[in-house]
């Protein structure tokens, strides 16, 4: 019997970018917030599956509108033991993730702005193309 395999070619409209920074999700919430005048909200934790069968949890806060989109992801899963997993495991070394479609700002200055965090160290884009992890993304 044959077998079929279905390709399906995702439409990636957002950009990434990494932040490094030793502060916890929701006080980086609340300064992204006052810097933008935006209200990032705590979502139930995003799962994602893993090649051995297993799944982790990665705590996330969004914010959307018709126009904007901008969300912050944990880079580590919330369980301890599962320091060896990463929403993006190309790039272990950000703390947290965002994913950012938004018309308020481009991308460029969306990371400038957040540079300006006295707690970030590092802000920076992550590229999209040969990323193999944005489909971590989709949901």
């Amino acid at each position: 019997m044959k077998k079929s395999k279905l390709v399906i070619d995702y439409e990636y409209n957002f950009e990434l970018m990494g932040i490094a920074t030793a502060a916890r999700g929701y006080k980086l919430a609340w300064d992204i917030n006052q810097l933008l005048a935006i209200q990032l909200v705590k979502q139930a934790d995003l799962v994602v599956g893993f090649r051995n069968n297993e799944e982790k949890a990665f705590p996330f806060y969004a914010y959307e509108t018709p126009l904007n989109r901008l969300k912050l992801f944990k880079n580590r899963p919330s369980e301890q033991e599962a320091a060896k997993y990463y929403l993006i495991p190309e790039f272990p070394h950000y703390d947290f993730i965002i994913l950012a479609a938004m018309e308020a700002h481009t991308h460029q200055q969306l990371i400038e702005l957040i540079r300006t965090i006295p707690s970030v160290q590092l802000a920076a884009s992550i590229p999209l193309e040969g990323l193999k992890s944005k489909s971590n993304f989709i949901f």
